[in-house]
């Protein structure tokens, strides 16, 4: 079977690689442009493009697949080699673009997504991270037969997955493992004809807007346990912050401690070697892991010995 692949960061490689240690013919992958990455701001090369070239796979990088949008000599170009690709179906992973008709009806049997959420709960851009930002018990993966629409698509093969305390990127790395396994279970079914397309249900829908750096200062005046999902859902980025003495401070890890606080959301209750606990609006958050500017990410005990942190000041 002939698959174009469709996909940039490193979610979509770990499908990739599936693919390809199964067997699978791999005539074209298209992936994002190169964009500037690292202190030195150096034009990189996506994750699936260098996994690509290691391969010696054709790759392109169209700036829009839209025939009538602003770059309609890419889309062009993009077309032709589509065409002379000619893929029995395209897979679609973390891809960052959005596919008109005339892709979606190209391939024999069509355009299919992996989707690290259980559809249609967080459809979007940002499906890990808002689950465990909305505190999930549990996430997954949906293979899905693309559509126009965002996330709309029927649903072939879904797979759930119990969240537990992982950060963000752990939880990214058994979603990548499972969507690379479920795509290749699901091509198999498509091949053999033995798919069953499933509407996806028209209650429970909600969207997973795209993770701002605008979202990393740390609100106190939240409860404890809100403030220590999005220490996880903003790990690694934008990584959540915090305002002391006009530093700024990252917060990478905490822990909700038992009992309440009459104190200011804010206030710091006690650095020492188990951490930072600090008051919030409902309860107290115990920071493990923390980050100075210019410095390296440690654990809070590490950080706080050279940094003079006293009870009663105040975060903001």
């Amino acid at each position: 079977m002939r698959i174009v692949f469709a996909g940039t960061p490193e979610f979509a490689r770990v499908a990739l690689a599936a693919l390809h240690a199964d067997g699978f013919e791999i005539p074209l992958v298209l992936t994002q442009p190169d964009r500037p990455a690292g202190r030195g701001m150096k034009l990189q090369a996506s994750p699936v493009k260098q996994f690509a070239l290691e391969n010696g796979w054709p790759v392109a990088q169209p700036r829009s697949l839209r025939l009538d949008g602003k770059y309609p000599e890419d889309a062009a170009a993009a077309r032709e080699a589509l065409l002379a690709a000619r893929p029995d179906a395209m897979v679609v992973a973390a891809y960052g673009l959005i596919l008109p008709q005339w892709v979606l009806d190209l391939p024999r049997l069509g355009c299919l997504n992996i989707h690290a959420s259980l559809l249609p709960r967080w459809r979007g851009a940002a499906p890990i991270h808002r689950a465990i930002e909305a505190g999930d018990q549990k996430t997954g993966v949906t293979i899905m037969q693309m559509d126009a629409g965002l996330d709309t698509g029927d649903m072939l093969v879904e797979e759930c997955l119990a969240i537990g305390e992982d950060s963000t990127a752990q939880l990214h790395d058994r979603l990548a493992e499972q969507g690379g396994r479920l795509i290749v279970e699901t091509l198999r079914q498509a091949e053999a004809g033995r798919l069953q397309p499933r509407p996806q249900p028209a209650e429970g829908i909600t969207y997973a807007h795209k993770i701002e750096k605008s979202e990393a200062p740390i609100d106190w005046t939240l409860p404890a346990t809100a403030i220590a999902r999005r220490l996880r859902a903003f790990d690694p980025f934008p990584g959540a912050t915090t305002q002391l003495g006009g530093e700024t401070l990252k917060c990478w890890a905490g822990r909700v401690l038992p009992g309440a606080c009459g104190l200011p959301p804010g206030t710091v209750l006690a650095a020492d070697a188990a951490g930072l606990a600090v008051a919030t609006g409902d309860g107290v958050l115990l920071l493990t892991e923390l980050q100075r500017a210019g410095g390296k990410r440690l654990p809070a005990a590490a950080v706080l010995a050279g940094f003079a942190i006293q009870p009663g000041q105040v975060l903001g």
